[in-house]
This record gives C-alpha cells, sequence and structure tokens, in this order.
C-alpha cells in the first residue's frame, strides 16, 4: 500500500481493502461467515466512488455488533416458501450473509420460472443495495431490492419522521456491457449523505429536512436530530410507503417505526427485512427484449443524459489503475478501532 506525499489521501488495492476490513471486523468477534460478505461490499462501494456506503460506515459496525440482540456468529437459514419464493432468516446477524445465502435459490427459480422473490427476516442492514442487484444482473436477469430503515423521514406535508429512507435499487442486464443500476434513497438524501456535511461543516442543500420544531433547516445537526424529507414531495413520499408496507408488512418484519423502536437507543444499524425480486427478461419477452433494450438506453446516451451506474463505473477503473482512494482521517481512524 502507498501513501501519497502530497495527500492525505491513501491508496489501497482491492485486496489489501479486503483485508483491512476483515481484520477490523474478525477481530471485533464476528465470524467470517458474516464478515465476509460485509468486507465485499463495502469495498465494491469505495472501489466505486461512494463514499457514503463505503469504508465511512465501518466504524459504525461496533455500535451495531454491541447491540444486545446482534449474533456475531448468526448462521442464516434458508426456507423454501413456494416454487417461486424463498425466505432466509438472518437471526440477528448482518443482512448481507443472509443474501448470500438465499441468491442462488433466487437465480435459479428466476431462470426457471420468470421470477421469483426473496424475503430477508431478521438482518442488521447499513450497506448499498446496488452491489447485490448488480451481480444478479450479471446472471442476465433484472432485480429490484428494497428495505425499510429507521422512522428518520416525514411523510409529505408532516412535521415528524415516521418512514424511513426507503431505498430501492434496479438492475437491467445488458448485451456486452455492465448493466443498468440505479440505487437511491427515497429521502431528498441518504442519513450516511448528510453525516458527511456535518463532518465536513457544510449546510446541506434547502430542502433536505427538518429540525425538531418541523422547520425547514440546512443545519446537518438539526436534521439528523429533527427529520429528513422525502425526494419529488408527494411522490417520494408515496414511494417511500409503497416500500414501507412490501419490505416489512408484506414480507413479516419490522417497519421503519418498529425498527427504530427495536433499536432501543443503541444507534445500531436498523434491524428489519429486504425484498428482493428477480425477473427473467428473455423467458418473458421470447429472447427479443436485449436488442429494444439496448436502443433505448442507446438513444439516452445518445442525448447526452447521464445513464445510472456510469459514474461509478468510471470510478471503478480509475481505482483499478490507481488503488482504491481512502481518506486519510477516515484510514488512519479505522486503525485506531483495529482490535490489538
Amino acid at each position: 500500500m502507498a501513501d501519497l506525499p502530497d495527500s492525505p489521501d491513501v491508496f489501497l488495492s482491492e485486496s489489501e481493502v479486503l483485508d483491512l476490513v476483515m481484520r477490523f471486523l474478525v477481530g471485533h468477534g464476528l465470524s467470517r461467515e458474516q464478515a465476509a460478505p460485509v468486507a465485499s461490499s463495502l469495498a465494491k462501494a469505495q472501489k466505486d466512488g461512494c463514499r457514503s456506503h463505503g469504508l465511512q460506515r465501518l466504524p459504525g459496525v461496533l455500535d451495531t455488533i454491541a447491540h444486545p440482540r446482534f449474533d456475531k456468529r448468526a448462521e442464516p437459514e434458508l426456507k423454501d416458501v413456494t416454487d417461486a419464493v424463498a425466505q432466509v432468516d438472518a437471526r440477528f446477524g448482518f443482512s448481507l450473509p443472509a443474501v448470500e445465502r438465499g441468491l442462488p435459490s433466487l437465480v435459479a427459480k428466476a431462470k426457471a420460472l420468470g421470477i421469483s422473490m426473496l424475503a430477508i427476516n431478521n438482518g442488521f442492514h447499513f450497506t448499498a443495495l446496488w452491489p447485490v442487484v448488480e451481480e444478479i444482473a450479471g446472471h442476465g436477469l433484472a432485480a429490484l431490492s428494497m428495505n425499510p430503515s429507521h422512522g428518520w423521514v416525514a411523510p409529505f406535508g408532516g412535521g415528524k419522521g415516521i418512514l424511513g429512507t426507503n431505498p430501492m435499487a434496479f438492475a437491467w442486464p445488458r448485451k456486452n456491457q455492465l448493466p443498468y443500476v440505479f440505487d437511491f434513497a427515497t429521502s431528498a438524501a441518504a442519513r450516511a449523505d448528510i453525516a458527511l456535511y456535518k463532518q465536513q461543516g457544510k449546510p446541506l442543500p434547502e430542502g433536505w429536512g427538518l429540525d425538531a420544531d418541523g422547520r425547514p433547516s440546512t443545519d446537518p445537526t438539526a436534521v439528523l436530530a429533527g427529520a429528513m424529507l422525502p425526494f419529488g414531495g408527494h411522490k417520494g413520499s408515496a414511494l417511500a410507503t409503497m416500500i414501507e408496507l412490501m419490505s416489512s408488512a408484506m414480507i413479516g418484519d419490522r417497519s421503519s417505526r418498529q425498527s427504530q423502536a427495536f433499536d432501543a437507543g443503541a444507534k445500531a444499524a436498523p434491524c428489519h427485512g429486504e425484498l428482493i425480486v428477480a425477473f427473467n427478461p428473455a423467458l418473458l419477452a421470447g429472447g427479443s427484449v436485449t436488442d429494444d433494450s439496448e436502443a433505448l438506453l442507446d438513444e439516452i446516451a445518445r442525448q447526452g443524459a447521464r445513464l445510472p451506474g456510469s459514474r461509478r463505473y468510471r470510478e471503478r477503473q480509475a481505482s483499478e489503475k490507481q488503488g482504491i482512494r481512502v481518506p486519510g482521517l477516515l484510514y488512519s481512524r479505522i486503525l485506531a478501532l483495529m482490535p490489538d
């Protein structure tokens, strides 16, 4: 690994990032089975320049694994519900090991039947959704993923948090190209982005949040203590509510309000469910969908519009050439929290 002399940042290879995260997680008591999927997701986010979902989230793991219900050695349990539906109980470990356990079943069912669903229950979740849907797209499938969080977001017209940031990710397979992928919170910004503004001492853009009295605020500290806002007004609020219903009530898991109550002030990652749906375009469209979809995406690009995922792919290429950038202060903090 090399530390650039004219920069506070460090540049690490992907294997060095994975080793750093694994030493941190396993050193703090996680089983390798729990740690490995988390390390992979954080490394992918950091490699793709998604710093809010990369190594910045690693120190917060300590609060999560200190939660009285968290199981550092949890072994996810897979259950086939129907020919098209499977469930994995994360058993109060991280959600990603449960996702990893259920993905082969999800992919096989979607290829055979055209559509399949995977419900993840009782998982502590704090990572990005896009790495999983991108992986599913690598099998020639389209994928949709969603989950609640904590009741941090006020509904449109309201003043108090009740909805989650409720992210949603989608991936579409492409011919001889990386898939079309988007991943965004239904709040105006991810909570981690607001935390970044706080760390940097910067005011938030207008429309991101409210203070504790329900008044619009650009102070990140006030918004973190108050409520976030949905993007797009009533439209984002409706999407957040849809995700709330489909990834909590529909799969028999906690809503954002229930997840927050379950946390009981521990400041752990939210513990809830996740819904992943996979589709087989070739089966459903008789094999002709790929050419039509390529024409659509090519036309969007020709008009100069940015295709979601394109920035991440550029960052990924840059990281493969120069190494994965890690802010120096964050790197030092991680090393300081590393167990002896």
